[in-house]
């Protein structure tokens, strides 16, 4: 697949459309602008990728929908050069849109087949995260944190005290709490022991899977 002009102005359909919803970090909007959707999903979809809608990517797995991504994003206030846990690569699009940020990007899949896949599509897309793990997100990656901010991409049936510890004070954790349907939920660290807590409302997500060996 290639992008077109004719994606481009799809892109800027999308963009348009997720600014009418409450998406204000310019810098949000463009990374949605710039960053070929379409190429992240099956052929199969290509006419159907600047929808604001999730789509499947293998292994039980969604690419989730644009607005959430943007969503995520936005409360995550990034800054370029930010140090950013991401807690499910998937197709890799949200850290496609943290990369075009000009954060520094550790991301954590779970799932094999799509851990293969894409990191195949990073090196040939020549996007580059800092770090790209096989692994239980549940965990983090201790031994790069502290963390400016963290991000989960799976709903939580509850906040993961590893990711807790592993922010920096100051830094923010995005994450959707919740078993059926999830609490898209913001803390922030104020210091050692305390964080600032906030719910921002109701998502859907494929559920963050702890492994327990």
């Amino acid at each position: 697949m290639k992008d077109t002009l004719k994606h481009k102005g799809m892109r800027n359909k999308l963009a348009e459309l997720l600014s009418t919803k409450g998406i204000k970090d310019k810098r949000v909007i463009e990374a949605i602008k710039t960053i070929p959707r379409h190429l992240f999903l099956d052929s199969s979809f290509e006419d159907h990728a600047y929808q604001d809608k999730a789509f499947p990517i293998g292994a039980d797995q969604t690419i989730s929908q644009p607005y959430t991504v943007a969503f995520q994003t936005q409360l995550l206030q990034v800054k370029p050069n930010d140090s950013i846990l991401e807690i499910g690569t998937g197709s890799g699009y949200q850290t496609a849109v943290l990369l075009h940020l000009k954060a520094r990007v550790y991301t954590i899949e779970r799932q094999q087949e799509l851990f293969k896949k894409t990191r195949l599509f990073f090196n040939k897309m020549h996007y580059r995260p800092k770090k790209m793990v096989f692994g239980d997100g549940y965990k983090g990656l201790p031994d790069d944190a502290p963390f400016d901010s963290i991000i989960v991409t799976a709903g939580a049936p509850e906040v993961p005290k590893a990711l807790m510890s592993q922010l920096k004070v100051g830094g923010r954790l995005v994450i959707p709490v919740g078993v059926d349907e999830q609490v898209m939920t913001l803390f922030v660290r104020k210091s050692e022991k305390r964080f600032e807590k906030k719910e921002l409302g109701a998502f859907r997500f494929v559920p963050l899977l702890e492994d327990k060996n």
